[in-house]
Parts: C-alpha cells; structure tokens; sequence
C-alpha cells in the first residue's frame, strides 16, 4: 500500500527503492541533477493538472516552468530560505552544469543545474524539506 505523510507527501520506499545514506554518498552532483530534473518536472505536471485544461495547455505551462531561466528565477527566490548545508550543496551542483545549450548564459545554466542537483538530493534524504521549499516558488 502507497502511504503519505500529515503533508500528502508520498512515502516514496514503498513506490520506489531508497538508496542507503553510503550508496547516496557516492552520486556525483550530475546524477543529483539528473533526478532532480525528473523530479521537478513531475512537480510542475502535478501543479498544473487544475484546474483540467487541454493537453497543449499543460505542455506550454510546463515548457515555462522547466526551462533554465525560470529554474534560476526559483533559485533566487529560494536563496533566503536555504540552509547552511544546503548553500554548500548549491555550490557542489552548479559543478555539474558541464554541457550547457549555446542558447544559455553559463550562470544561469548553473543556477538550473544546481537547483535540479538540490531538488534531486533532497528527494532522496529528505523529502519533506523538498517539498516545503517547492511551496516557496510562486507559479504564474
């Protein structure tokens, strides 16, 4: 059975393997990003399913909130509400913002980088703080 907690934050162990804190120990800053890409996306898709609106809309609203720029905007506004340990794991993501679109600046794709690095490990060990600072972005 899939179970939830007091914040309707899906108990993730019982939908999908946890890794151990040694196996977490060991990803690089880019596997870190790699999931916090899938992880915030999925976060946009389910903030944008109401009110229900046509498929095309959803793609556009989600395309506007995935793209680098919008990512580096969030991570701005969620500078002041980081902590400590979590500025110095920002520092450690925007490492892995290696092959950047020619289209991008070089900081903001390493503002996106690290942001999706942040979300990626705090899905894995501490998801309640993940999502208590996804409630801080505003979605317009």
């Amino acid at each position: 059975m899939i179970s939830s907690n007091e914040l309707g934050i899906l108990d993730i162990s019982t939908v999908l393997p946890v890794p151990s804190s040694s196996e977490i120990q060991r990803l690089s800053p880019a596997a870190f990003a790699y999931l916090g890409d899938a992880v915030y996306e999925l976060y946009i898709r389910r903030r944008c399913l109401l009110p229900p609106k046509r498929s095309e809309i959803y793609h556009q609203q989600v395309v506007s909130q995935v793209r680098a720029e919008t990512q580096a905007s969030h991570l701005r506004s969620l500078m002041p509400h980081l902590s400590e340990s979590e500025h110095e794991f920002l520092k450690r993501g925007r490492n892995a913002a290696l092959n950047r679109p020619k289209r991008l600046d070089p900081e903001i794709y390493q503002n996106a980088t690290s942001l999706e690095a942040l979300i990626g490990y705090l899905y894995l060990t501490d998801p309640n703080r993940l999502f208590e600072l996804l409630e801080f972005l505003s979605f317009e």
